[in-house]
């Protein structure tokens, strides 16, 4: 699996962990996905994703979006939830385009 950034919203009283993935679409929009992260055997971890890419126009947004769908599905820990804003990741780093700065252009 590649990296991806999560943030936890709530560890819950066995160790498991709903985490928050927020990260820019790329077409105008941000989406959050959740996931439960549950400890497993020699410290690797289980990580079930609860929630399809949860959209919306701004980041805020898709993490309001995705914080009332975590309290849905966990409304006995609904208030101990960590509420947004949550970290953003914009996903991998693209090669930049070479900076001219610097390089004189000799008009004619």
């Amino acid at each position: 699996m590649g990296k991806m950034n999560v943030e936890p919203i709530i560890t819950f009283a066995d160790g498991s962990q709903l985490l928050v993935s927020s990260q820019y679409s790329g077409a105008g929009s941000f989406t959050c996905e959740l996931y439960l992260s549950v400890p497993c055997k020699m410290e690797k971890l289980d990580l079930r994703a609860l929630s399809d890419h949860l959209e919306a126009p701004t980041c805020r947004e898709a993490q309001d979006i995705a914080f009332q769908y975590a309290r849905r599905q966990f409304p006995d820990s609904a208030n101990a939830m960590k509420e947004p804003p949550y970290l953003v990741w914009s996903g991998p780093s693209l090669p930049v385009a070479p900076d001219n700065r610097g390089h004189q252009h000799l008009h004619r």
